[in-house]
């Protein structure tokens, strides 16, 4: 049996000395990635995003760019913990997982990380497509900069 899961994510920037710079957290598993949480049922992709941002980072004033989002797909298997925990509730342990991320603008610097990951990094865009650990994440990057650069 296969669970299907919806994540929303935002690729968050910040414009310091005429630059963007974006948001990576380091999560405990080891990867750099965008933040990001799973959507709880009954919301919509927005409030998935603005309450995964403020809940992983403690940002809040964030401003979303109308007109970007980018869906990834990806298939895994649960291991320890998490694997325990969905067998223990009756919850497959063969995941498709679907995540759309959306691109979000912000004014403030400081971040307080959540006990989810282990630390961040505000880097520009060519440090940041350096440290991402997944290629689809870093798909995502380079979409969201293209973008960027057709509106300005």
């Amino acid at each position: 049996m296969v669970s299907f899961e919806k994540s929303v994510g935002a690729v968050l920037f910040r414009r310091a000395n005429n630059r963007n710079k974006y948001l990576l957290l380091h999560y405990k598993s080891g990867h750099w990635d965008f933040p990001k949480g799973h959507q709880e049922k009954g919301e919509n992709d927005e409030e998935t995003l603005r309450r995964e941002v403020k809940e992983e980072t403690r940002i809040q004033d964030i401003k979303i760019i109308p007109g970007f989002n980018k869906e990834i797909g990806y298939f895994y298997v649960a291991k320890g913990k998490e694997r325990k925990k969905r067998l223990k509730v009756q919850r497959g342990i063969k995941i498709k997982k679907q995540v759309v991320y959306y691109l979000a603008e912000t004014r403030e610097k400081e971040v307080k990380i959540s006990f989810e990951h282990i630390g961040f990094q505000w880097l520009d865009y060519s440090q940041a497509l350096k440290k991402i650990t997944f290629k689809n994440s870093r798909n995502v990057l380079q979409s969201a900069c293209g973008f960027l650069k057709n509106i300005k």
